[in-house]
């Protein structure tokens, strides 16, 4: 984690530096004038650089120590929590992706596809919610 939290300071005092040589060589190549497109956008990467790793720095803190993955003596079992329960077997993830797709190319398309979309999406989100109380996998 710690090398994580160095390449992102790293990489946002480039961009940083980087942003002002940007500036300080259009102003001398446009005649006093700065081009605003490539200097916002390289210090907005500095500053997205900073926020990653301000997060990053708030969450190795939090955990209380290093990562498993950062200690010599962990072994594989200590960096594979729990992560939930997930079904082997469904389809509705699959007919949920399909509504989101219709959605989508109902915006790109029209809209009488995003509506088939929506209604695709309400079935799918409630069969998938509703998964394990009937048939074969029912409680």
């Amino acid at each position: 984690m710690r090398a994580n939290l160095a390449i992102f300071a790293l990489l946002s005092m480039f961009f940083g530096l980087l942003a002002v040589i940007y500036a300080f060589w259009c102003t001398i190549e446009y005649n006093g004038r700065v081009e605003p497109v490539g200097t916002i956008g390289l210090s907005l990467v500095s500053v997205m650089a900073l926020l990653i790793g301000f997060y990053l720095n708030r969450s190795f803190r939090a955990q209380g120590g290093a990562l498993p993955e950062d200690r010599l003596d962990a072994s594989i079992d200590d960096g594979d929590p729990e992560l939930g329960h997930f079904s082997p077997w469904s389809w509705w993830p699959i007919i949920l992706a399909t509504a989101a797709t219709l959605g989508f190319l109902g915006v790109a398309i029209g809209a009488w596809i995003g509506f088939i979309g929506g209604a695709l999406f309400l079935v799918a989100i409630v069969g998938w919610v509703y998964e394990y109380y009937r048939g074969y996998f029912a409680h």
